[in-house]
């Protein structure tokens, strides 16, 4: 839809040229496209998703639980929202939130205040739906810095593959190597392909153990709690994280394919089954960026009218991959120390990259973005306040600083050139 609330690209008519859309392709097109789109985001990040609620307390068991449930809600949200505007709307959960989560570690209070930390973000991001002043607070936060805070969680875990190729090259090799065979042959495969590798290294030197969890998942429903440090060090980076670095690029995904989606009741509908959630582990549900240009683009099918099928199906997958939430966490929990992180490191290379682009690109933001890059990836943990709050405190400290000193200077230029001109000489009387 458009800002006047008419629909634009959706009745089959090209968004760009106004004209007809033309109709090809047959009905099973979307359907494939939205299975792919689902096993490329599930395989690609299902182990950042587990290892951030590890991190942040949660027992194998509650992992899979959160595992399952974000599955679950996505995809009832996505159908929803898909069927409603007939756009393909697909959600996903925050990556960047879930190594967010790995780099928080511990919280205090542990595992249930980590929980109430996940329903606040949720009502944080229903909020900005409702309430414009909020989200346009958040679009206020300077780019280099939002991104540098994200560059900063991101390169512990992105560090994780170099450790293991030392600490346990047997088993970290083959997925390295089949990772960077793939990036050649078939980027969009070589993290799943890397997945597949190590999922070969553990059948055949560790056997699985199902643990706690069993083969198939079970909901594990926690009380929340709140805390001061959760909510600064947790909630507030999540849902900074979670609007910079999903909403807005899949928001701009959906709008480069000629689509003008509402975005309140987006907002407000990932806030709330975030909120519903996040007793059984929902840490954050947002737009999908990256895989929702497989379901938003022509390769979902040549009409854009029909694509909002792509998105639906690919919901209906993200269901079926949440079922094996139990076999996943079995996985990470007999894989080698390091190598689940090895794979989840490989997956964050990219948006590493583009947080590190788009933190240095301004030269005059460039010393906060760095500030703001080094306190976040420290891994600190001061007062109860993960390093990602304090990345962002300090960056934006900083930058403030420089704005005051820029406005100054030419005042007091002007008043010392002032004081050191000779004085004028006086008129003759």
């Amino acid at each position: 839809m458009s800002a006047d609330g008419r629909p634009v690209g959706i009745l089959g008519a090209n968004s760009a040229t106004g004209t007809p859309a033309a109709v090809s392709g047959g009905s099973s097109q979307p359907i494939l496209a939205g299975a792919v789109a689902a096993v490329v985001g599930f395989a690609s990040t299902f182990a950042v998703v587990l290892a951030g609620l590890r991190g942040v307390g949660a027992s194998p068991s509650q992992a899979a639980s959160g595992l399952f449930a974000v599955c679950a809600v996505m995809a009832v949200a996505s159908a929803g929202l898909s069927l409603r505007t007939r756009m393909p709307i697909l959600l996903a959960w925050s990556t960047p939130g879930a190594a967010l989560l790995v780099g928080a570690g511990p919280v205090s209070g542990g595992y249930a205040a980590a929980v109430g930390a996940f329903m606040v973000c949720g009502a944080l991001l229903a909020l900005a739906g409702l309430w414009g002043a909020l989200g346009k607070a958040i679009a206020r936060i300077p780019i280099p810095v939002a991104s540098a805070m994200l560059a900063g969680v991101l390169l512990p875990l992105c560090l994780a593959p170099v450790r293991a190729a030392v600490d346990i090259p047997a088993a970290a090799g083959p997925v390295i190597a089949t990772w960077a065979l793939l990036s050649v042959l078939a980027r969009r495969w070589a993290v799943p392909g890397a997945l597949l590798a190590a999922i070969f290294v553990v059948v055949a030197f560790e056997p699985l153990e199902a643990g706690p969890t069993g083969a198939l998942p079970v909901l594990d429903g926690v009380v929340p709690s709140l805390s001061v440090g959760a909510l600064l060090g947790v909630a507030l980076p999540l849902f900074v994280v979670t609007m910079a670095s999903q909403n807005v690029p899949g928001m701009g995904v959906l709008v480069a394919n000629g689509y003008r989606p509402p975005l309140r009741p987006i907002l407000a509908t990932t806030g709330g089954t975030t909120v519903l959630g996040a007793p059984f582990g929902v840490f954050a549900v947002n737009l999908a960026a990256i895989t929702a240009a497989l379901v938003a683009g022509p390769e979902a099918h040549p009409d854009p009218a029909r694509r909002w099928v792509a998105a639906v199906a690919s919901g209906a997958t993200y269901l079926v991959l949440g079922l094996s939430a139990g076999l996943a966490t079995a996985l990470v929990t007999s894989a080698p120390d390091g190598l689940i992180e090895a794979v989840a490191g490989l997956a964050l290379l990219g948006a590493l990259g583009g947080s590190l682009s788009a933190a240095l690109e301004a030269p005059e933001h460039r010393e906060p973005a760095v500030v703001t890059f080094v306190v976040s990836a420290s891994a600190i943990t001061t007062f109860g306040l993960s390093s990602a709050f304090w990345g962002l405190a300090a960056g934006l400290t900083l930058m403030g600083l420089q704005r005051v000193r820029a406005v100054r200077p030419p005042r007091a230029a002007e008043g010392s050139a002032a004081a050191e001109a000779p004085a004028a000489p006086a008129s003759p009387a």
